[in-house]
């Protein structure tokens, strides 16, 4: 038998050092973040356990949790052991923790500020590594009538096509709309082609009826309102 199977196998360990046996005879919040991860990858490589493994991909991000969940299948699959079954199965697993948190968060039916917008759509937004470009569509009691994805972008950019985003208002049926974008650089200063998209969708919705009411950047942590700003 190889060093490898008597000293790198899960099934090799004392009973209470697997996380899966753990999980069940101790309970979940007994697991390490590691031993959790270990779960969702099931198996190590040929020089360390799924565990080991697992603690050396924690600590490539500060051993955050967060910022693990921002990772790609692609850069998972750059550690040794980790083939494109283990990459998805740590996105997966981290994407369903991520829509617990929201599913946690008081649901905002109608907006009345600026706030409001990015609590709705920071979760969504907030932490992507690319553009996306999202719209909110109200009724005339600014009752949040669906919130649409228009766009994907690349790392500093999306394209987004007026006509999109008013053959949606009107299929709503929408009295006004808010835009939002988020940055992923983490800047909150709206580029010229951003000033530029807002008054061509604004003039867009005059035409239509349909007011816009703001545009935010949003970013992790923070936004920035054009009606705020006044630059709307």
């Amino acid at each position: 038998m190889s060093k490898y199977n008597s000293s790198f196998s899960i099934k090799e360990w004392s009973e209470n050092d697997r996380p899966r046996e753990k999980l069940l005879v101790k309970g979940k919040n007994s697991l390490t973040d590691a031993e959790l991860v270990a779960i969702l990858i099931g198996s190590g490589n040929r020089d360390e356990s799924a565990v080991d493994l697992s603690k050396r991909i924690l600590a490539s991000v500060g051993h955050q949790i967060n910022s693990l969940g921002k990772l790609s299948v692609k850069q998972l699959m750059d550690f040794k052991g980790i083939g494109e079954a283990k990459a998805i199965s740590i996105v997966a697993g981290l994407e369903l923790g991520r829509r617990r948190i929201d599913e946690d968060v008081p649901q905002i039916q109608k907006i009345t500020s600026s706030k409001d917008v990015f609590m709705v759509l920071n979760p969504l937004i907030g932490d992507l590594e690319h553009e996306e470009f999202w719209v909110l569509y109200l009724n005339n009691s600014n009752k949040i009538l669906q919130k649409k994805q228009i766009s994907i972008g690349g790392k500093t950019g999306t394209l987004v096509d007026p006509r999109i985003v008013y053959r949606a208002a009107l299929d709503f049926g929408a009295t006004s709309i808010i835009l939002a974008h988020n940055h992923p650089s983490g800047s909150l200063i709206p580029s010229q082609s951003d000033k530029n998209l807002t008054q061509k969708l604004k003039q867009a919705g005059i035409c239509l009826e349909i007011k816009l009411l703001d545009h935010l950047i949003i970013t992790e942590k923070k936004y920035v309102s054009f009606a705020d700003e006044k630059i709307l």
